[in-house]
This record gives C-alpha cells, sequence and structure tokens, in this order.
C-alpha cells in the first residue's frame, strides 16, 4: 500500500515543513480572487463536487477519480457534470457544461490507493463551449517539482465550498514513483485541485490533488506529475477518445446566481 511506503521514505521530514507551511486563505472578493478563476468547482451531478482548473479555454484538468461514482464504481455521465469557473458565494463567472471526458487509460477506480493509482488520477474535461473571457485566464503547466521545492494550492472543500481557498506556500515533501507527497492543507472536495509553482513569478500548473495519507500522525496530500500524462491525454483527445455527451444542453449566463446541492465529494 501507498501509505506504507511513504512512512518509510518520510521519517523525519514532516516536521521541519510543518512550521513554514502558510495558512489557507478564503478568496472571496478583490483583485487576489478575480487572478484564480481559471480554477473553479466540478459538480458532479447533484452527487458532489471536485475542483478543476482550466489549462485551454475549452479543457479542464481535474482527478481521474472524480469522474466515477463511488457507489457503483460506474463513470459519471457527462452531462451530469458542470463546470463553475470561480466559484464564489452563489455565483461564478461562467458556467459550462462538459462534451468529453478523458481520464489516463491507466488509471483503474477499482484498484485501492496505491502508487499507480494516484499517478495515474489525472482527467481532462473538453468543454461544450470555450471559456473566452479576459477575466478567466487558463493556467500553463510544467514540470513536476523538486523535492523541498515550495507550492501552493487552490481548492474548495467540505468546510470551504462557496469560495475558493488559496495555501500559498506548502511543499514537495518527496517523491516517490511518479507520485508527490506534498504538505498542502487539503480536504473532502479538494481532488482535482491544481498545485502550483510561482517560480518566475508566474503559478503554473505542476500536480493535481488525488488523495490524502498520513505520515507519522500527520496528514499529507498525494499528487501526480502532470507531464507525462497530459501528454497522453491530449493524444487521447486528439485522436477522438473518451467519453461524450451527444447533445449540448442548455449554457448558464455568467453570474447568475444560484444554489447547488451538491453534497461533499472524498478527495
Amino acid at each position: 500500500m501507498l501509505r506504507i511506503v511513504i512512512i518509510g521514505l518520510m521519517l523525519g521530514l514532516a516536521g521541519a515543513a510543518a512550521a513554514q507551511d502558510s495558512r489557507l486563505e478564503r478568496l472571496d472578493m478583490g483583485d487576489e480572487a478575480r487572478q484564480w478563476e481559471a480554477v473553479g468547482r466540478l459538480e458532479l451531478g447533484g452527487r458532489g463536487f471536485c475542483t478543476g482548473s482550466l489549462v485551454a479555454p475549452d479543457l479542464v484538468l481535474t482527478a481521474a477519480h472524480c469522474l466515477f461514482d463511488k457507489s457503483t464504481g460506474a463513470r459519471v455521465d457527462p452531462a451530469r457534470i458542470e463546470f463553475m469557473a470561480g466559484w464564489r458565494n452563489g455565483r461564478a463567472a461562467a458556467y459550462r457544461s462538459i462534451r468529453r471526458a478523458v481520464t489516463h487509460p491507466d488509471y483503474d477506480f477499482e484498484t485501492d490507493v496505491t502508487a499507480d493509482r494516484v499517478r495515474n488520477d489525472v482527467a481532462l474535461l473538453e468543454l461544450h463551449h470555450p471559456i473566452n473571457n479576459t477575466r478567466i485566464t487558463p493556467f500553463e503547466t510544467d514540470e513536476r517539482p523538486r523535492k523541498g521545492q515550495k507550492i501552493g494550492v487552490v481548492s474548495y472543500a467540505k468546510d470551504r465550498s462557496e469560495a475558493p481557498s488559496l495555501q500559498n506556500i506548502c511543499e514537495v515533501l518527496a517523491r516517490q514513483s511518479g507520485v508527490l507527497v506534498m504538505s498542502c492543507d487539503v480536504n473532502f472536495g479538494s481532488s482535482g485541485a491544481p498545485v502550483f509553482s510561482f517560480e518566475g513569478g508566474v503559478p503554473r500548473i505542476v500536480s493535481v490533488i488525488s488523495a490524502m495519507a498520513e505520515v507519522e500522525g500527520r496528514k499529507v496530500s498525494l499528487g501526480t506529475r502532470l507531464t507525462d500524462p497530459m501528454r497522453v491525454l491530449q493524444t487521447a483527445l486528439d485522436d477522438g477518445e473518451g467519453v461524450f455527451q451527444e447533445a449540448a444542453p442548455k449554457m448558464f449566463t455568467s453570474g447568475q446566481r444560484r444554489d447547488t446541492g451538491a453534497k461533499f465529494a472524498k478527495p
């Protein structure tokens, strides 16, 4: 199991990082909130939610396990998934339905949370209509960060579901078999949240949150490196693969206020 392997690898490291991490900051308003509006909440047919982020005007990056019903193991119908960019306090900067969902071909939802599952726990969602809004700028992706590098995460979660929260300083504790072990503060609903590097002053996505684990009694977050998985997913899109929704549903207007009725989804 991944948890056992991580504990053996991480002895003596977790305590040093804890004092250096920043606290979560809720992004309710102002310029600081607007620069993160390409991060949004993924509504999963009223059964829960995850976090996703735009990596192109028509592509949302998230965790593959978000696209499966945890009780049945069945794929969630793309027609029942909605991306709400910049969701804050009952409003989103843009609402989009999903045309197609592509998960990593080596991802297996039925397996236990092992290194193989976390490493391949990544998906791309193709939107029916691109988000061409100057306020919502897709993020670039980058190489996986090195051990000890400072990173950050923007996520929604069960205790902060109505606005995203930013933790702009956490740390890569270890890299193992394509899996990143991080000190970032995540909770249920944070699955698929983008992990950022800030080198050069530009936020770039270097991982997505896949799961939580415990090391020496301390909670850590797990994610995959992105370079190879993104290449595989993009090839699948180019080849016309994935689960499609046949007809485009009604588009919601930007800024429309409404209740989602979402339940909470585990990372």
